[in-house]
């Protein structure tokens, strides 16, 4: 388990060209979830963490959630960055 974001909002890793993280923050958004997005195409130095997080993928979108746990893809299905 991750440390929780302190923000105690979900933290969301997301690339502009994965449509799994679009329809992750459209299913939060319409859930209330709150949550910070990283655009890892504006923020490309983040790619190590995304790895550290995934155990070496580089895949979106990653979420920690409020309560510091890591979900990797939306519903299991990611994109795939190599």
């Amino acid at each position: 388990m991750e440390p929780k974001p302190e923000s105690g909002r979900a933290i969301v890793y997301s690339h502009p060209e994965c449509g799994y993280c679009k329809l992750l923050t459209e299913d939060f958004d319409s859930k209330g979830i709150e949550y910070d997005e990283i655009d890892l195409s504006k923020q490309p130095d983040l790619w190590p963490e995304v790895e550290r997080l995934t155990g070496g993928d580089r895949i979106t979108p990653v979420t920690i959630t409020a309560e510091g746990e890591v979900e990797v893809g939306y519903n299991g299905i990611g994109c795939n960055f190599s």
